[in-house]
């Protein structure tokens, strides 16, 4: 008798890139990234979402602090992906010292923020959720993007520069052992369910901000 071949299943990591790679299209598709893409935005709408991602990236710093020995989170916390310091230093060098009352955060990445430190406060697996979307990103399109915006707005490594930059990081390696990490995760059916249903309430979350900053588009 021949045996009966079956697909074994897929890797949680797998199952989350699939089941989300449409919530990423969509928010790559948004106008205001379509701009960026193709080197149209003007330089101050870029500033714009530097800053707004200095507001996200404040709130998941932060809660990665108080979650760093909690065992569903610390496999992630990988050292290096911190982005505080270098959105800073973009931010410093692009609009001065005053860039947060000329660049304030919009109604869209306030409530992206406070789904951020709700998470951050209450559920470790929607912490990874978002943790996931924002720094998997930056390793990987993110990069892309880097190149792009240096391109256009004449950006280098010590000035504006920095945010797509991971000095010291492998980023393949880095990405490989996050996604071994997903896949060791303890969590149960339904609780993989939810972190996947938070990732993409995590592009949700992201597209929304990138529509805030449409004003910057050029017509």
């Amino acid at each position: 008798m021949t045996a009966t071949h079956t697909d074994a299943p897929a890797s949680f990591s797998a199952t989350v890139r699939a089941r989300t790679a449409g919530d990423h299209r969509h928010a790559e598709h948004a106008p205001f990234m379509g701009a960026l893409l193709d080197g149209t935005l003007r330089a101050d709408g870029y500033v714009d979402l530097l800053a707004q991602h200095r507001y996200a990236y404040e709130a998941i710093e932060a809660a990665a602090d108080r979650l760093a020995q909690h065992p569903e989170v610390a496999p992630f916390l990988h050292p290096g992906l911190e982005r505080l310091p270098s959105l800073d230093a973009d931010l410093a060098d692009l609009a001065g010292p005053g860039w947060a009352e000329r660049f304030p955060a919009t109604p869209a990445t306030a409530a992206y923020v406070a789904r951020l430190q709700e998470v951050g406060a209450t559920w470790p697996g929607g912490y990874v959720a978002h943790h996931y979307t924002r720094y998997l990103g930056d390793l990987s399109g993110g990069q892309h993007i880097g190149r792009i915006a240096a391109r256009t707005y004449g950006l280098t490594p010590t000035h504006g520069g920095r945010f797509s930059r991971f000095e010291g990081i492998d980023a393949t390696a880095v990405k490989d052992a996050y996604r071994a990490s997903l896949d060791a995760a303890p969590w149960d059916g339904e609780e993989q369910e939810r972190v996947i249903a938070e990732i993409q309430e995590a592009y949700r979350l992201n597209t929304a901000v990138f529509s805030s900053l449409d004003h910057h588009v050029t017509a």
